[in-house]
């Protein structure tokens, strides 16, 4: 079956959340370099300054300090003691059901971390990529797209590709692309939900509850009929229904929170992080050429990708008890704010830290999280745009930006990439 390109609702979604999280200056940068050299550790929230929603909760109006280096980023990931994850719950997350696996701390986290890890082993997903992502990718996004010669490769393709991946990955039906584009239109006004407006605020939480509900009863009979039948096939729902670590399982109603968490948080990420690579790669025809013939390059311009222009820029902890960070005291209770994309771009850790370079040597980087919290989909994602980029690449001829089109610009605070990506190649003959 051919899938249409992106409409309606994915793209109002896409667009909403972009304006939701694109703050008050289009690049950042500048201001968080000043601020790793003025202001490392400081007293107030940032994102209030940039004009960006928070993803935590804060009902109780705690003191809240952002941080902007590297170092002092990472040793906040790795203590999960000092630092907890709780209050994402109380923002995002509340939106998305009490299982949320961002927002949990302790033994309760490594519990169900162990539950849902193994099905996301590079087995499964050798597997899922074989039967489901390069043939969804080629077959349904990019070969319709061929004869025409251009495209927007967000709304023709990095749109539905992400949402129809892991529409097959958990086992949901392949036919019903209508129902894709509602789950996803749906997912994205959840990512929409939080805004500084009291009045706005409000509205915009009745109304991603409502579709956050709407997705879990869509949900949540699915998982009873795949349990009841057995949940013996390959798909992403059966392996957590058949799931155990240490004698527990998950009950249908965690299976469903999990799958109404995962698809706003896989489709949104995976669009922006490959058509953030897509501008970068674009931009450097020299580079893209070299990884058109060497395709094991393109792990490694992902990952710089994601060090260079992170997609999701902000990470949130919570402090249990009284600490001082860089000689400023934070009282317990207070929250961390802590910018990825300042950290990853680090002068103090990353040579030429404002160049992206594929060749640079390997170190730690937040863009898909850091410790216990590394996001647990990362590889899928990898997988999802390494298949997406080599699908380009072997059926778009001499790919490159469209000249009668503005190009195509990587922005945003809260959530950084690009809004098109216009492009025209060689049409086979």
């Amino acid at each position: 079956m051919t899938a249409q390109p992106a409409t309606g609702g994915i793209q109002q979604g896409f667009r909403s959340v972009t304006a939701n999280f694109a703050g008050n200056v289009a690049d950042p940068t500048p201001i968080y370099r000043e601020k790793r050299r003025t202001d490392p550790v400081m007293e107030g929230d940032i994102l209030a300054e940039l004009g960006v929603p928070p993803i935590f909760g804060n009902p109780r109006q705690r003191p809240v300090y952002t941080l902007f280096r590297h170092a002092d980023i990472g040793a906040v990931l790795r203590d999960n003691e000092t630092y907890i994850s709780r209050l994402i719950g109380e923002g995002l997350g509340s939106f998305v059901g009490n299982f949320m696996l961002t927002a949990m701390d302790g033994d309760y986290h490594r519990r169900m971390r162990g539950l849902l890890q193994p099905s996301f082993m590079p087995n499964v997903l050798k597997a899922w990529r074989t039967e489901l992502i390069d043939p969804v990718i080629r077959g349904e996004y990019v070969a319709p797209l061929v004869p025409r010669g251009r495209a927007d490769l967000i709304a023709d393709m990095g749109l539905g590709f992400p949402v129809r991946v892991i529409y097959a990955i958990l086992g949901f039906p392949a036919d019903d692309l209508k129902g894709q584009e509602l789950f996803a239109g749906m997912a994205l006004k959840i990512l929409a939900g939080p805004k500084r407006d009291p009045e706005a605020a409000a509205q915009a939480r009745k109304e991603a509850l409502e579709v956050s509900q709407a997705l879990y009863d869509y949900v949540l009979p699915v998982v009873r009929a795949r349990r009841a039948s057995g949940a013996v096939d390959n798909s992403l729902m059966s392996r957590l229904i058949r799931s155990e670590f240490e004698g527990e399982r998950l009950t249908d109603e965690q299976v469903t929170d999990f799958t109404r968490m995962l698809l706003p948080a896989a489709a949104e990420t995976t669009t922006r992080t490959f058509g953030t690579l897509m501008v970068l790669l674009l931009e450097r025809p020299e580079l893209l050429e070299r990884i058109k013939a060497d395709r094991s390059l393109i792990s490694k311009a992902i990952d710089e990708s994601v060090r260079y222009e992170p997609v999701a820029t902000f990470k949130a902890r919570e402090c249990v008890r009284d600490v001082e960070i860089g000689g400023v005291k934070i009282p317990a209770g207070s929250i961390l704010s802590m910018v990825v994309h300042s950290a990853n771009r680090d002068e103090e850790v990353f040579e030429n830290p404002d160049t992206f370079d594929i060749d640079r040597k390997q170190k730690p980087s937040f863009g898909f999280g850091y410790g216990v919290h590394m996001c647990i989909g990362m590889f899928v994602a990898k997988a999802e745009v390494e298949s997406a980029v080599n699908a380009i690449l072997d059926m778009m001829p001499n790919v490159r930006f469209d000249p009668d089109l503005p190009k195509a610009e990587i922005s945003g605070v809260g959530l950084r990439g690009p809004a098109a990506v216009n492009v025209v190649w060689d049409v086979p003959a």
